[in-house]
């Protein structure tokens, strides 16, 4: 027998999370520069790391030596100051994708079943499907969250239900009345894990006081980045806040010294680091602007999105995406999320959007008809 067959069924029957293409391995394929390709897959940040992360980063390096606090006070304590919470309840993770898994494992087990949305994150599927239980898919509406609708699958043994707001990677929004309706009519025993990796690219009168609820709800869980706006995609940290109790379950799951001492340290200082969030911002908006006038002006339709990336319609995604490979732009293929024929694409600078377009335009040109 082989030593694979005897791992659980659930286990083997994963497809693994696809992360979008590196550009080294771009140019490795095509025989590119790298300097010359632009990648918009991934919903990075586009001007990089705040200068005060970087200086962060710099005074720890000869310490790294030495385990990271596990505890992560200062990150926590600077946490707490920002969002007006206790330390103890918040939870730090390898990624906001991490805290994720770590709520699946507390609050999950086989004989349970979890709801999430069509065309939502591909993480939510795969933490369920590792510990084994039963994932409640429910078609989307209008490519994003149908709450009416996952209201009604929760089931007697659901424990978990997760929703993304907004959402990756249609780029939907859900108000806040609709919201927190949606998390008052739970049962007080399902957790809802409220996913807001891209709360800062919100304008501000959109964004939910979903801190506030938390003093409502013991049974919410919110999750959030710091690789998207605050530009630390490549440090890997991102937390949880929600009730004390909750919180105490997580760590308890938790592996120890998962986020590591440069990314403790970057993470803080992003946080207070108020100029460069806000012209992350404004970059994103402006690109937005940018972006949608060319689908436009290419008769594209695409998915209005309130996060720093835009989901659109090519036909042959494939086809479409192969010669924006060829031309040195990555973007995301999302046909894994449901959506053979849409594309996303992260908002860059100025510049890379200008390439992207007139890149996207020759690729449509070129498969048309074939």
């Amino acid at each position: 027998m082989n030593i694979c067959d005897v791992a659980p069924s659930y286990i083997r029957a994963i497809a693994p999370y696809q992360p979008g293409k590196p550009i080294s391995e771009l140019a490795r394929e095509f025989g590119l520069q790298e300097a010359n390709i632009i990648k918009l897959a991934s919903n990075e940040n586009p001007l990089g790391v705040s200068p005060k992360a970087q200086a962060a980063i710099r005074a720890v390096l000869d310490g790294l030596a030495l385990y990271p606090d596990g505890n992560g006070f200062e990150l926590k304590q600077a946490l707490s100051r920002h969002l007006k919470v206790g330390m103890d309840q918040l939870v730090l993770g390898n990624g906001s994708n991490d805290v994720l898994e770590l709520a699946a494992r507390a609050f999950l087990q086989p004989a349970n079943s979890a709801v999430y949305a069509q065309h939502a994150f591909a993480v939510y599927p795969l933490v369920v499907q590792a510990i084994g239980c039963k994932g409640i898919e429910v078609p989307a509406k209008n490519f994003g969250h149908d709450l009416d609708a996952m209201a009604k699958a929760v089931q007697d043994d659901t424990r978990i239900v997760f929703v993304a707001n907004p959402n990756n990677p249609t780029g939907t929004w859900i108000a806040p009345d609709a919201m927190e309706r949606f998390i008052a009519a739970l049962p007080a025993q399902v957790l809802v894990v409220l996913d807001e990796a891209y709360n800062e690219y919100l304008r501000p009168e959109l964004r939910a006081d979903s801190i506030s609820w938390l003093k409502k709800y013991p049974n919410l869980l919110l999750t959030r980045t710091f690789s998207k706006v605050y530009g630390l995609a490549g440090l890997r940290v991102g937390y949880a806040v929600g009730s004390s109790g909750v919180a105490d379950l997580l760590n308890r799951v938790r592996q120890p010294f998962n986020v590591n001492s440069m990314s403790l340290a970057a993470a803080a200082a992003a946080l207070d680091d108020h100029a460069f969030v806000r012209k992350s911002y404004e970059l994103n908006v402006a690109g937005m602007a940018q972006m949608t006038a060319g689908f436009k002006q290419l008769r594209l339709d695409y998915i209005p999105s309130y996060g720093n990336f835009v989901t659109f319609k090519v036909g042959d995604a494939q086809a479409v995406n192969l010669a924006l490979l060829k031309a040195g732009v990555i973007v995301r293929p999302i046909a894994g999320y449901g959506l053979p024929q849409w594309l996303r694409v992260t908002i860059g600078t100025a510049a890379e959007n200008t390439r992207f377009l007139a890149s996207l335009k020759s690729a449509v040109g070129s498969t048309a008809g074939s």
